[in-house]
């Protein structure tokens, strides 16, 4: 003999999960590279990530993966900014070498 599921309990499995949007994978993957080893790569995570944010917003909950998309933008957010920091530092090093004199050399010229 069998019983009825008991009432206001939610059948099993419950409800679906809609899926990963495409584009949510692909920032967290471009952010984390931009961190890790290429600068310019964060600026493709944070363009993805931004998109995919939009895009899972219009979707209505037919997509999922918000998480994954704000990471990969904020990863990449990050890459840009340090690429940045790295960058400014290169440049005034190299014009601080520019301006620097070797000791013993003389600079009057005749």
């Amino acid at each position: 003999m069998s019983y009825p599921p008991p009432s206001g309990q939610p059948a099993y499995g419950g409800p679906p999960v809609p899926p990963d949007h495409p584009k949510a994978q692909s920032a967290l993957i471009f952010g984390i590279l931009g961190l890790v080893c290429c600068g310019p790569l964060g600026i493709v995570g944070f363009i993805q990530g931004n998109n995919a944010l939009r895009e899972i917003e219009a979707s209505g909950g037919a997509f999922g993966g918000a998480g994954m998309a704000k990471a990969g933008k904020i990863c990449g957010l990050i890459a840009m900014i340090l690429t940045a920091i790295v960058l400014v530092v290169f440049l005034f090093l190299v014009a601080a070498s520019l301006f620097m004199v070797p000791a013993g050399v003389e600079t009057t010229y005749p």
